[in-house]
């Protein structure tokens, strides 16, 4: 199953096998995931093509200086003839939501996002309402060196479980887009290849996925490594460790497994530690620092 969507989804945005595999495994894995990169490169048609596979309803938030919270979240308009106040969804209520180019929001509006990336809900006039079962949230941000951006805090980067960079297609692939389809038009044709309910059947059998103690002391010993050496990495938390556990599990899964090994933290560290060790420097540095930062440390046999 989990190959269909992907096999079908290289179909539409060309070359970006294993970024595909990464968002699905933050989709199962629960998560939200960032992705970096320049405009034009397929960022936005990579988000469509996941949300009409898993048949997920999905919105697009375009983020700029002047938007506000309300309009992400939405808000509440008083009724006159009932005389009282009337909650309005914003965009925000969606099973997939792409916050695209996020960092062209201020600092307040970027914020908005925190309660309903950690906790599934949000909080307006003291009144908490819960977001769709799943809520997977994709961000874009433009790299830091172009102009209009206010740099993501590290608290708001930690929320993130993955992040990713697409990258320019290669020369063979670029070619076949120009002769090819248009992305759009091939998006218009794209069925669901997952039922609702086999979705949600496969998010919770990440949360039974093995982790052997073994597992459990090679994450550990990533997050003790980067603390013991804080004057050339960032020290890497408890909830950075979780996100190594989660991140597997769902990777576990989409592999055919009920189990975690080795293998599957190596493939995945760097898209988790990769935005957390950049910190401002952005997610291609921190990347190179995660590579460097796994290379020091023993994989169990």
């Amino acid at each position: 199953m989990w190959t269909s969507i992907v096999e079908k989804s290289n179909q539409v945005i060309l070359d970006k096998q294993e970024e595909i595999q990464l968002c699905l495994t933050c989709l199962l894995a629960r998560g939200h995931l960032l992705i970096e990169d320049v405009p034009g490169v397929g960022k936005t048609t990579l988000v469509q093509t996941v949300a009409r596979l898993l048949g997920l309803e999905s919105t697009r938030i375009q983020f700029t200086s002047d938007l506000l919270p309300a309009d992400i979240i939405g808000n509440s308009i008083f009724d006159a003839d009932k005389k009282s106040f009337h909650f309005f969804q914003g965009p925000l209520f969606s099973h997939l939501v792409l916050a695209d180019e996020l960092n062209r929001a201020n600092p307040r509006t970027q914020s908005a996002l925190l309660q309903a990336m950690e906790e599934g809900q949000v909080t307006v006039d003291r009144h908490t309402y819960s977001l769709p079962n799943p809520f997977f949230l994709i961000a874009t941000q433009n790299p830091r060196f172009q102009m209009g951006t206010f740099p993501l805090p590290e608290s708001q980067l930690d929320r993130f479980l993955l992040s990713v960079q697409l990258n320019f297609a290669s020369t063979e692939s670029e070619i076949k887009i120009f002769q090819g389809v248009d992305p759009r038009a091939a998006l218009q044709k794209l069925e669901p290849l997952i039922a609702r309910h086999e979705l949600m059947a496969a998010l919770e059998n990440v949360d039974k996925v093995h982790v052997s103690e073994m597992l459990a002391r090679y994450i550990s010993h990533i997050l003790q490594y980067s603390r013991t050496q804080s004057d050339r990495f960032v020290s890497l938390s408890t909830r950075t460790g979780l996100a190594l556990v989660r991140a597997s599990k769902a990777w576990a899964v989409l592999q055919g497994r009920d189990y975690v090994m080795p293998e599957d933290v190596q493939k995945i560290a760097i898209a988790v530690l990769g935005h957390r060790l950049g910190g401002q420097e952005g997610v291609e540095y921190g990347r190179s620092r995660a590579k460097e930062l796994m290379a020091f440390i023993e994989v169990p046999t």
